[in-house]
């Protein structure tokens, strides 16, 4: 054995040791206060063992709610790295490379296994199917960044070469493994059995929340496959060894239907209330995150919304609210429309989404409802997010929220449902009514069946990108999931960038405004002369040595301010300048981190990288 392996091994081994959470590689003990080879026979072991996973990885509010925030129709401060036109991406700025998670589960399986036979049947089954859920749930963020990994099915000892210097496994193949945990947890996690006497608690893993994590997964998987024709880690085409795209979408649709069939779950009447309420909706939210000051304390999001200097002061854009549509079911004939203007007969999510005429919220100043003001400090494109927000002003000065966060919403499923039945081939008027018209519905929008598809819709989608594919189903009713997955679930757990994934048009990222921004309100001439009103303020656009301020955004002829004005039709759109990149489909995958190939220098790189 040379000394670099043996040094290799004897660093594997000091991490087999280690407990924090940050391990690296693929072994660490995850429990020395007791022994699976008498821990796990009874209930009470499994059930403790399980919230112990649950505590580690249920989704906060920075996922469910800030995790979506760098796509096409959201406007940011700057960006993450790897979109940013003026960072070279590669190995060294990699991370995610953890494994710790599946050597967590595995230990729980093994030791399950070794007392069985002390355990009730379905009892059983109903932890390991909870395990495997949450084996799968973090194996599909490996699959989703790195594609091809390792797969890790127990524990890994010190002494296993052939698995700790090994390469990866093939993308077919870890996503046929997802699939098996995943059908094993859907047919095997008992329904309600940890909700509660309320019924409301939706934290824990049942049922129904395995079904739509698989349906969201399914869903993804399948139409990244249709979209994608190779694997981004090899170069190569798909070897077609394992669950093809169509299987993949009639599991998505498979699991979603029992969820409509079975669940019990309904629309929330109150669209806004969802997003606001201390008590979380449990008609409408499958799983989600009770905000209990006394347990979890509070969190931060309305500040993180109405703040100059924390976040990285999201903002809507034109092409999000051009995508809502009018009340009466009819798309926006244009979006060159002043501010004031544009929300008057629209389609009520987006006053939910973006600061609208008419909303209000609690002044420190007067102690009562004031109109909100635009604040131009913080908001980069004029339309300011309210999505999430408290209409409190002590709320945006301090993290003291408390309203519960839904992770997963029935919505969501009758949109998997719609999309999944659409790309088999099957989607008919009832499936609409059952699903976007049912949306549309409890919105406030009239739900008209599509017949041709809407130009703008397919000009955003189609135009200046790789790929144009739209849908291997009906083109007018694939425009219009894709629109409702906006209006419904903008700024929700990472959706929106997860779908530009999976139709392979992440360049939309880097598209925007003639690759120049993101495209924000538009004024008149006379606005862009004299400014308007708002709330009680005039806002202004002023030249190039002018200050942004609260009511005035700078701009320059030259681009070489943040801010510009771009010419369109009679008047202007509002520009906020940062370009981004998206330099080849490489950039689907991530590179294996440089501190993984140290450690094992048999792995291979992703392809381009």
């Amino acid at each position: 054995m040379n000394m670099r392996k043996l040094f290799n091994i004897i660093l594997c081994t000091a991490l087999v040791a280690a407990m924090t959470s940050c391990e690296k590689f693929f072994t660490r003990e995850p429990i020395n206060e007791f022994s699976s080879e008498t821990y796990f026979s009874n209930e009470n072991e499994l059930n403790m063992y399980a919230v112990g996973m649950l505590n580690s990885w249920l989704p906060d509010y920075t996922e469910t709610s800030g995790g979506d925030a760098y796509n096409d129709l959201i406007a940011t401060k700057t960006s993450t790295e790897f979109f940013r036109a003026d960072v070279v991406w590669d190995d060294a700025k990699q991370g995610s490379w953890s494994w710790s998670f599946a050597r967590r589960v595995n230990y729980m399986l093994e030791g399950m296994a070794k007392n069985g036979g002390k355990i009730q049947k379905d009892i059983y089954n109903h932890y390991e199917g909870v395990a495997r859920f949450w084996r799968a749930y973090n194996y599909i963020s490996r699959v989703k960044t790195f594609s091809n990994v390792p797969w890790l099915d127990h524990v890994i000892q010190p002494n296993e070469d052939d698995i700790l210097y090994g390469d990866r496994e093939d993308r077919e193949y870890i996503v046929h493994m997802i699939v098996e945990d995943l059908k094993f947890a859907c047919d095997n996690v008992m329904a309600g059995k940890f909700h509660g006497a309320s019924g409301t608690t939706r934290n824990q893993i049942d049922k129904y929340v395995v079904n739509a994590l698989a349906a969201r997964f399914f869903l993804y998987e399948g139409t990244y496959r249709l979209n994608h024709k190779i694997n981004h880690a090899t170069g190569k085409e798909w070897n077609g060894k394992y669950e093809s795209a169509t299987e993949l979408l009639e599991l998505a649709a498979k699991s979603a239907k029992l969820i409509i069939d079975e669940g019990g779950f309904s629309l929330h009447p109150n669209y806004a209330e969802l997003f606001t309420s201390p008590v979380l909706c449990a008609d409408e939210v499958i799983w989600g995150q009770v905000q209990d000051p006394n347990v979890n304390g509070r969190h931060a999001l309305t500040r993180y919304f109405n703040s100059s200097t924390l976040g990285q002061q999201y903002s809507g854009t034109k092409p999000l609210v051009h995508h809502f549509l009018k009340a009466d079911g009819t798309p926006i004939a244009t979006d060159e429309v002043s501010f004031t203007e544009e929300f008057k007969d629209r389609d009520p999510r987006l006053s939910a989404t973006i600061l609208s005429p008419g909303y209000k919220h609690l002044s420190l100043a007067t102690n009562d409802m004031q109109p909100k003001p635009i604040n131009c400090t913080f908001c980069k494109t004029g339309y300011m997010l309210v999505k999430w927000n408290i209409p409190d002003e002590t709320h945006m000065q301090n993290g003291v929220d408390e309203n519960s966060i839904p992770i997963v919403r029935y919505a969501e499923v009758l949109l998997i449902y719609a999309e999944a039945m659409n790309e088999l081939g099957k989607f008919d008027k009832s499936v609409w009514d059952l699903t976007v018209g049912a949306l549309r519905t409890r919105a406030g929008v009239k739900s008209i069946y599509p017949t041709a598809a809407d130009p703008w819709l397919k000009s955003y989608y189609t135009e200046d990108v790789n790929n144009t594919h739209i849908t291997e189903g009906n083109e007018a009713v694939a425009l219009e999931i894709r629109r409702e997955r906006v209006a419904e679930l903008t700024f929700e757990g990472g959706l929106r960038q997860d779908d530009l994934y999976r139709w392979a048009q992440c360049d939309l990222i880097e598209r925007r405004y003639k690759h120049q921004g993101w495209a924000g309100i538009w004024i008149s001439d006379a606005e862009k002369a004299s400014g308007f009103s708002f709330a009680g303020n005039t806002y202004t656009f002023g030249p190039g040595n002018s200050v942004n301020s609260e009511t005035n955004y700078p701009i320059s002829d030259t681009n070489n301010l943040n801010w510009s004005l771009e010419k369109a039709g009679a008047g202007w759109y509002l520009v906020y300048n940062y370009k981004l990149q998206w330099n080849d489909d490489k950039m689907y995958v991530r590179p294996i981190p440089a501190t993984a190939k140290v450690v094992n220098p048999n792995i291979t790189e992703s392809y381009g990288w």
